[in-house]
């Protein structure tokens, strides 16, 4: 049993999430599961670029091209709830359960940006009266 590194996935894990991947038999032979994984999962532990993944984890395009196809089939829940089931009762567990969400993982700073053509109106700070006459505005003659 070998000892993974800080951000890759222990023999135990990768048991679990193995079956769970999806096999394509036909085409070109995938790059290898569990060294995508490990490097989807550095990156998203990082917060580091897609380019930025360590040359022994391959191809960022493979990584991100992967999660992208992973995410949108429903892979990923199906992930995450099996390692946590496995991990549930486990008294040899001892608590060390890496967890993903929005405060680990930073979006791009144009990734919040408005669909170009949606307007939405830009209402006045609360407690702003619209009334031209709060705002010191003359009356119109």
């Amino acid at each position: 049993m070998s000892t993974p590194r800080r951000y890759e996935l222990s023999d135990f894990e990768w048991s679990i999430i193995q079956p769970l991947s999806p096999n394509k038999p036909r085409g070109v032979p995938r790059a290898d599961d569990r060294r995508v994984l490990n490097g989807i999962y550095w990156r998203l532990k990082t917060g580091s670029p897609w380019a930025d993944i360590p040359e022994r984890y391959g191809s960022p395009t493979t990584y991100a091209n992967r999660f992208r196809r992973w995410a949108k089939i429903g892979v990923w829940g199906r992930v995450f709830a099996a390692v946590s089931a496995a991990y549930d009762g486990d008294a040899a567990y001892d608590g060390d359960l890496e967890m993903i969400d929005s405060s680990s993982v930073r979006v791009h700073q144009h990734g919040g940006n408005v669909k170009k053509g949606v307007r939405t109106p830009r209402l006045p700070p609360l407690g702003t009266t619209l009334e031209p006459s709060a705002w010191g505005a003359r009356e119109a003659a």
